[in-house]
């Protein structure tokens, strides 16, 4: 199953949020919304920074961890960016995958 790197910034309401219910319940939502999409979080960390979380979660394709973006941008406490993981196994498969290319100028 395809992995993505969901990184989510909380908004005030968000934080509030997660002040009032704490952490593992904030975990515990994100599993289950994963999961409602055919998928499954493999790990979860809050953090100091740009992002307040980053989720590592194993999803059926592109269409599902675009719902699971939206869905949660859409309700307001949160603001995501969502990056499709790639394994080495994969990367070995692009280098030898054949592109036509020309590049600007020449």
């Amino acid at each position: 199953m395809p992995k993505y790197l969901i990184q989510a910034g909380y908004t005030v309401d968000g934080l509030k949020g997660v002040l009032r219910d704490g952490g593992t319940a904030r975990r515990q939502a994100v599993d289950r919304m994963v999961e409602s999409v055919g998928g499954r979080v493999e790990q979860m960390y809050f953090a100091f920074g740009e992002n307040d979380v980053y989720i590592v979660a194993d999803l059926p394709g592109n269409v599902a961890a675009a719902a699971v973006g939206l869905r949660v941008t859409a309700a307001g406490g949160a603001r995501t960016k969502t990056v499709v993981l790639l394994t080495s196994e994969e990367i070995d498969e692009a280098t030898r995958q054949e592109v036509e290319y020309r590049a600007p100028g020449t």
